[in-house]
């Protein structure tokens, strides 16, 4: 039986290659160009700085623009408050206008009665028992038209006024003075200083 020799060459292990140093991709960073926290901590204050410095130019040019803005609104809402103030006065004047228009042709209406009851007094004798009835019919008549702020214009005695009086007749009188009013055709009414009907009236001059 033959023996097996060992052979040193195959017996003897294999040795492991020589472990070869790993480079690693992370490179060391070249002198110089990193930023320490100090400097990075610098740049973070000189942009706030720099910020803080900005904001109060925006902050004062913001200001102007709104106080600008106010100014121009202010100036608007006081036009408008004239243009109101003038309208509603002009409407009150305009609606008062239109008020006494309407009331002054409304009563000028009402004066021919006035001249009918005139006459027929004139006419009626004072033992006619019809007078008295006439009589309270044109008291009552007066009292409305006073109520109504309607008086009658004096003429007979007065000295005659352009305003008031319309002169149709002229007559050479030595017992009257110059432009005296001396007698009255038809009454003339006012109310307050607006002549609903003048005075037709016979002068002296």
């Amino acid at each position: 039986m033959s023996t097996k020799t060992n052979d040193p060459k195959q017996t003897a292990p294999e040795t492991a290659p020589a472990a070869e140093d790993v480079k690693t991709d992370t490179a060391a960073p070249a002198a110089g160009t990193e930023e320490t926290p100090a400097k990075q901590d610098g740049k973070k204050a000189d942009k706030k700085e720099a910020k803080k410095e900005k904001e109060p130019k925006e902050k004062k040019e913001t200001k102007k623009e709104i106080e600008a803005d106010l100014a121009a609104e202010k100036d608007k809402y006081l036009r408008l408050l004239a243009e109101y103030d003038n309208y509603r006065r002009r409407s009150t004047r305009e609606r008062e206008a239109i008020y006494a228009d309407v009331r002054c042709d409304t009563l000028k209406k009402f004066l021919p009665v006035y001249d009918s009851l005139s006459r027929a007094l004139a006419q009626t004798p004072d033992d006619d028992p019809a007078r008295k009835g006439l009589e309270g019919i044109m008291n009552q008549y007066n009292t409305a038209l006073n109520q109504l702020g309607v008086t009658a214009i004096e003429a007979v005695g007065q000295p005659f006024d352009a305003n008031r009086h319309n002169a149709v007749m002229h007559i050479e009188d030595d017992a009257y003075g110059e432009g005296v009013v001396v007698e009255e055709f038809e009454k003339g009414f006012c109310i307050g200083d607006r002549v609903l009907r003048y005075s037709v009236v016979k002068v002296a001059n």
